[in-house]
Parts: structure tokens; sequence; C-alpha cells
């Protein structure tokens, strides 16, 4: 674990062809959202590109500050990447446990509504990665290079 608080920007990274693959291997699969009257529909290839340019611009990000030689917070950087893989992790069990078969609109709607929460969740958590390159750039350069 020493190694993805040390090296964050591997763990992004690396994750680029792995969200690219699912993406192509989608086929013509759609995202839905509908919001009261209006259907937002996005193709998963589309959402993968998105996702992998993020993770792009994350990794590099990291990068940039390692070969800075800045110091990040630990601390930010295992939430920060606690929220991304870890909520991306439970938002996809979650929506597995949709029921079609007999509609309970009921225990539908909670779980959006908690599906809901944890998105928003990740979408404040990806605001940690600039307050932490804030704290990395304000805080005094590392002193183990030598």
């Amino acid at each position: 674990m020493k190694f993805l608080i040390n090296k964050p920007h591997l763990f992004f990274l690396l994750t680029i062809p792995i969200i690219m693959l699912f993406g192509i291997l989608s086929g013509d699969a759609v995202l839905d959202i509908n919001v009261h009257d209006t259907y937002y529909i996005i193709a998963y290839l589309h959402l993968a590109t998105l996702i992998s340019l993020l993770f792009g611009i994350i990794g590099i990000g990291y990068w940039i500050m390692l070969k800075a030689n800045r110091k990040l917070s630990k601390w930010l950087n295992w939430t920060h990447i606690g929220l991304t893989f870890g909520g991306t992790l439970i938002v996809w069990i979650l929506s597995k446990f949709y029921r079609t078969e007999f509609m309970e609109y009921e225990f539908n709607n909670n779980l959006t509504l908690i599906i809901t929460l944890f998105v928003f969740l990740i979408i404040i958590g990806q605001l940690i990665f600039p307050a932490n390159i804030i704290y990395g750039l304000i805080k005094k350069k590392n002193k183990t290079s030598g």
C-alpha cells in the first residue's frame, strides 16, 4: 500500500487501458439518465473516453508533483484514491441490485437515491485532488532526494 501512496500516478495511468477496453467492448450500450421529463443518453465508449481523460489529467498531475519533488499529503492521497475507486466499485455493486422482474418502486427509488449520493461523494472527492496539489505546492520540498 505504500507503493500506492508514493506513486499514485501509476494507479491512475494504468487503469486507463482497462477503462477504454470496457468502453470498446460494450459495443452500442448506452447509459440512460432520466431527470424529470428529460433523458440524457451517453454511449459507454464516450463515458469511458471522458473518464480516461480525467484519469490521465489526474495521473499526470501526480507525476508532475513527484518529478517536481513536492510532498503531497498521504491522508489526502488515500481519501482521493479511496473515493475514486472505492466509490466507483460501490456504485457498480449497488447498480446490480435493481429489481426489474417485478417493479418495486420504493426499493428502486431508495436504491437510486443511495447510488446518487455515492456518485456525488465521488464527484466531491475529485475536489480533493486540486486541494492536494495546492497543499504540495505550498509545503516545503521533499528532503529525501539528493
